[in-house]
């Protein structure tokens, strides 16, 4: 019988959670479809890949995942550009401390961190400006260049920094998604995500950078 706390438990709320970020990304397919040539959000384009940002437990563990399994000589590279990163937030905040969890700083402080930090590329990105796990990158990444509505009315805002240089773009309505029956996934995904990394759901609500995130220590 498997411990329910066990780090090495089934991953299967790991695999639900990368289909629920595939349901994304064919969400905003869909998008361009519909729309053709008029939405810029594509792989290689970095205008919102700058700043620190909090990403889930699950994003976390996704990130790191996606980290090990890249090429040796990018893998310590990108951990390099990871660790500078981390090296200018603990600049910020020198009592951030392992696991370095967002909540541990509180909402004033991380934004004054972000702000800080506005211009900094996403250690994900290599020289080109392209992702090195764009196929894992995480659920904020994915939503945040298209204005979403939801069944019951919640609007998502189109978030991208350039989309005043694309006007169509901007103009686009909201596109809609079950975002409220994606978060009962997420849920799960959370809790999983929790129990490998930490051994205890207790930490669902662990959000911390893509920088920490790449510098987890290694799955067993």
């Amino acid at each position: 019988m498997t411990d329910p706390l066990d780090r090495r438990a089934p991953r299967e709320s790991s695999e639900a959670y990368r289909r629920l970020l595939e349901r994304l990304d064919a969400w905003a397919a869909e998008a361009r479809e519909r729309s053709p040539g008029v939405i810029p959000c594509r792989a290689g384009c970095s205008a919102c890949c700058h700043g620190p940002f909090d990403i889930s437990v699950a994003d976390a563990e996704l990130v790191r995942d996606a980290v090990e399994g890249l090429p040796e000589e990018t893998r310590a590279a990108a951990r390099q550009r990871a660790e500078q990163s981390m090296e200018r937030l603990r600049a910020l905040a020198p009592d951030w401390t392992a696991p370095y969890d967002v909540a541990d700083l509180g909402d004033i402080q991380f934004d004054e961190m972000v702000a800080s930090l506005a211009t900094e590329p996403c250690p994900m990105l290599d020289r080109s400006g392209s992702c090195l796990i764009y196929a894992d990158r995480p659920l904020v990444c994915r939503l945040i260049g298209l204005s979403m509505i939801t069944p019951i009315g919640r609007l998502i805002e189109n978030s991208c920094p350039i989309q005043s240089q694309f006007p169509a773009y901007a103009a686009l309505p909201p596109q809609p998604f079950d975002l409220e029956c994606l978060e009962l996934v997420e849920l799960e995904a959370l809790q999983g995500a929790a129990r490998r990394l930490f051994g205890t759901t207790d930490r669902l609500d662990y959000e911390t950078t893509v920088a920490s995130a790449a510098l987890l220590p290694p799955s067993k």
